[in-house]
């Protein structure tokens, strides 16, 4: 019997689609697949950006820092996702549901503020080039790198204590995969007004500032790519930033419409999709967008595992 109180020690249940069972079994294999490919490219760039020594710069070091973070985003969530969608049962523990909640809204506020870095590092790179060595000394790396880190965790510090005291008057069906802070704010029994607008005020700072410094940072890159004469000058120079760019767009573009807007407007099974697409869609496919085009990740993966071969 469910108790009155919404976080109760049985915890929740993870609805999902669990009145379709043969979508759950689809999505299953499709978010296994993605878990899967997601572990491979991430350790891969996390392990080639610490064994080879040609991409100790900061380019490889934030993205070294992506993958990491990818890694931490995906387990933490995914798991419990693969659990829920293989058979009946759907629950999670109230703690389970708690530290989800939080890793969740700090390793994405995390990313947020990284893909501001790296568009700061690839700013200095076109613009700056004779200063880039200076502008991104490795203290300095190290420092932005925190700076991603604190930003994240500190706002979820602020966020989760605030979502998971909402009285839910014994509701406990989350109608998600995940306990997300939308969901979770959509089954209060009481006016969340003010917890949506301190979320909006925080989004501000965490998705909405660094987004606006990563348009700043291509406005930038764009007039001096238009500086430049030659033809490969310009080539090199969208190379080196398209990737990134589209990383950008795919993990902002489903962050914004997700969390900027109050937590009733959209519909929960569009709002499902787009969990799925950020949590297992967007981490697997960032190695490959850093590194099918990228010449220096496969001629270091070709010296790794070329040492590997004559060591053995």
């Amino acid at each position: 019997m469910e108790k009155d109180n919404g976080s109760a020690p049985e915890g929740f249940v993870l609805v999902g689609f669990s009145d379709r069972p043969r979508l759950e079994l689809v999505l299953f294999a499709v978010v296994l697949a993605f878990y899967l490919l997601t572990l491979l490219g991430n350790v891969t760039i996390v392990a080639l950006s610490a064994l080879d020594p040609r991409l100790h710069t900061p380019m490889y070091f934030f993205l070294a820092n992506l993958s990491f973070l990818d890694l931490c985003f995906t387990t933490g969530s995914v798991p419990q996702m693969l659990y829920n969608l293989r058979g009946p049962d759907k629950t999670i523990s109230s703690l389970g549901c708690a530290a989800q909640l939080f890793f969740v809204l700090a390793l994405g506020g995390v990313e947020c503020v990284l893909l501001a870095v790296m568009a700061y590092d690839r700013r200095a790179a076109v613009c700056q080039p004779l200063r880039y060595a200076v502008l991104l000394r490795p203290r300095r790396c190290g420092e932005l790198a925190a700076l991603a880190w604190l930003s994240g965790f500190g706002n979820s510090l602020i966020m989760t204590p605030q979502t998971l005291v909402l009285p839910r008057c014994g509701r406990r069906r989350v109608d998600h995969f995940l306990c997300e802070m939308p969901a979770l704010i959509g089954m209060a029994c009481v006016d969340t007004t003010a917890l949506e607008a301190l979320a909006f005020a925080l989004a501000i700072f965490v998705v909405l500032a660094p987004l606006t410094l990563i348009l700043v940072s291509y406005g930038h890159i764009a007039r001096a790519v238009r500086r430049i004469t030659s033809a490969a000058g310009r080539q090199k120079a969208v190379h080196t930033c398209s990737a990134h760019l589209t990383v950008v767009s795919l993990f902002y573009g489903t962050i914004i419409y997700m969390y900027l807007q109050p937590a009733n407007t959209s519909s929960q099974d569009q709002g499902k999709f787009l969990t799925l697409f950020y949590t297992i869609v967007t981490p697997s496919v960032n190695p490959l967008i850093y590194t099918l085009r990228n010449r220096d990740v496969k001629e270091a993966m070709k010296r790794v595992l070329g040492k590997g071969g004559a060591d053995t």
